[in-house]
């Protein structure tokens, strides 16, 4: 019996136990690495690299926001445009039913006097002299009647074109309104992307990022300066330092023109009307509303514009030292123009 039982397993002892252990070990991470899933994730990007796609993710939604403002300010004219085609051709609607009304009242009047032919009138008439006077009056009117009709078919004509002019005005609002559709949802999905990514740093670091270009403390630090204090090359150049020195600290929206939050062109907009300018409303427009200047030539006043898309703008107030709105989570603050690709400036007035 003895010599049918199993040799008792005698457990592993020293290297062989080290090597067992082993191999254990390398089938078990093997298998992990067969199934599904058990691969390591991405490192999570360090703090750096954060704040660099935020910004980045900033400045393409800048550059959607400015595309906003002018489809924002085009799509405005259009409807206006649009209701002042209505209104015209409203009038001379009007004007052409009063015209066909005169000329049904003339038709209806031929009808009931039979319409007989000039020369039957004469024969019948028993005072030949009297009918002539009277068909040398019919005449006349007639050439009146005449010229009334084609002026009531140029009327209809211009009708005709006013309301098709309004229906070309119409498509074009639809593709304004579109590209506004557009632009905004660009923006708001570049924003909620940054707030995303702005999320996973600690509150110290996101503190720091948001106290970056320039400080939250300077800005407030020169808030509401004096006005007699800006010096500038013209009084209404001072009085746009001047109100963008009253702006510091306050948000920035983006597509906002004040008075309580800005984007970059709205408070440079903002700060020139309050001088009695108006600037248009974008950045890639305000660069062409005054002249340029170079950078060595800067003066108070005078608009800086940054980048190769020219989407960012702010007021220079001396010093290499700007105003402007610089993107969500910084408020209107005090920064240096070197801070960012310079593109150009152009002095207003």
């Amino acid at each position: 019996m003895a010599a049918h039982r199993k040799p008792k397993q005698r457990p592993y002892t020293g290297s062989a136990a080290r090597t067992a252990a082993t191999l254990a070990f390398a089938g078990a991470a093997t298998a992990a690495a067969a199934l599904p899933g058990s691969a390591h994730a991405d490192p999570a990007p360090t703090t750096a690299q954060v704040r660099a796609e935020v910004d980045r993710l900033y400045r393409e939604a800048e550059v959607a926001t400015e595309q906003y403002n002018g489809a924002k300010v085009e799509a405005a004219a259009t409807a206006r445009s649009v209701n002042a085609l209505r209104d015209e051709a409203a009038r001379r609607t009007e004007r052409l039913n009063t015209a066909r009304d005169a000329l049904g009242s003339y038709a209806a009047a031929q009808y009931r006097s039979g319409g007989l032919d000039p020369a039957v009138q004469l024969a019948l008439s028993s005072d030949p002299d009297q009918y002539l006077e009277r068909a040398s009056y019919v005449e006349r009117a007639g050439e009146r009647r005449a010229t009334r009709l084609r002026a009531v078919e140029r009327q209809v004509a211009d009708v005709s074109q006013l309301r098709a002019e309004a229906a070309g005005q119409l498509t074009e609002l639809a593709t304004r309104q579109a590209d506004l559709r557009r632009h905004k949802a660009t923006v708001r999905t570049k924003l909620a992307e940054a707030q995303r990514l702005l999320a996973r740093l600690s509150p110290a670091e996101r503190a720091s990022y948001d106290a970056s270009e320039g400080g939250r403390g300077a800005a407030h630090a020169d808030r509401g300066a004096p006005r007699g204090a800006v010096r500038a090359p013209n009084a209404r150049a001072a009085e746009a330092v001047a109100f963008a020195y009253t702006a510091l600290g306050k948000p920035y929206v983006w597509g906002a023109t004040g008075p309580s939050s800005f984007d970059c062109s709205g408070l440079t907009q903002a700060a020139w009307r309050s001088a009695g300018v108006s600037l248009p409303r974008t950045t890639y427009t305000q660069i062409n509303a005054g002249q340029r200047v170079s950078r060595s030539e800067l003066a108070p006043g005078d608009l800086v514009f940054f980048y190769s898309g020219i989407s960012h703008v702010g007021l220079y107030i001396g010093n290499g030292q700007m105003i402007h709105a610089p993107r969500p989570g910084a408020p209107v603050r005090i920064a240096p123009i070197d801070q960012m690709p310079f593109a150009g400036a152009t002095r207003v007035a």
